[in-house]
């Protein structure tokens, strides 16, 4: 059974929390590593986040004695493609990716907060997407890149949105218009 990320909330909602957000100009990139933000951590036995992920997001998922996906079915949110091959064609993004989150505030934190943050399973932050429309997007926020599918972009703006809300990351002017925009194309 497909459960994909966490539901964001409603569109009005999440709304009202970009119209709390702070607009500021991005920080500096000085002292960003990935590795600042440990990342794919053990979450049960030997399950990683990653393939928590994988098994959450695919349909028929096969893991191994590891914990490691070896088969199964994900549809790519992002651009509508269908991947058989976890260790080659689907990657987990970080759907405010971790260099965002630096520039948005992340540079302030404690590595603790920034663990959370990368292996966020309560909140839409994760989510397995082909790894072309992953690489794709790279570190962008909504004003550089959007999902292909503009039929995702709902979604895509109410998970992005929540999740700068929860963790009190800025945005930017460009962003929160991106973000409005694509909040236009939710359902009334």
């Amino acid at each position: 059974m497909r459960r994909d990320l966490p539901e964001p909330p409603p569109a009005d909602v999440v709304r009202k929390e970009l119209g709390e957000l702070t607009v500021a100009a991005p920080h500096p990139m000085t002292g960003y590593a990935r590795s600042r933000f440990p990342h794919w951590i053990t979450q049960y036995g030997t399950c990683d986040t990653r393939e928590v992920v994988l098994a959450r997001d695919g349909q028929d998922v096969v893991q191994d004695d590891q914990c490691r996906a070896v088969s199964g079915i994900w549809y790519s949110a992002y651009d509508g493609k269908i991947a058989t091959r976890p260790s080659t064609e689907v990657d987990i993004d970080h759907v405010v990716p971790l260099a965002n989150g630096w520039r948005s505030g992340a540079d302030e934190w404690s590595t603790a907060k920034r663990r959370q943050f990368a292996n966020d399973l309560v909140n839409p932050q994760l989510i397995a997407v082909s790894a072309s429309s992953n690489r794709q997007k790279g570190d962008q926020s909504p004003d550089q890149w959007a999902p292909p599918l503009r039929s995702y972009w709902c979604t895509y703006a109410r998970a992005w949105t929540h999740v700068k809300y929860v963790y009190a990351l800025n945005i930017t002017e460009p962003e929160k218009d991106k973000l409005n925009e694509m909040l236009d194309t939710c359902p009334a």
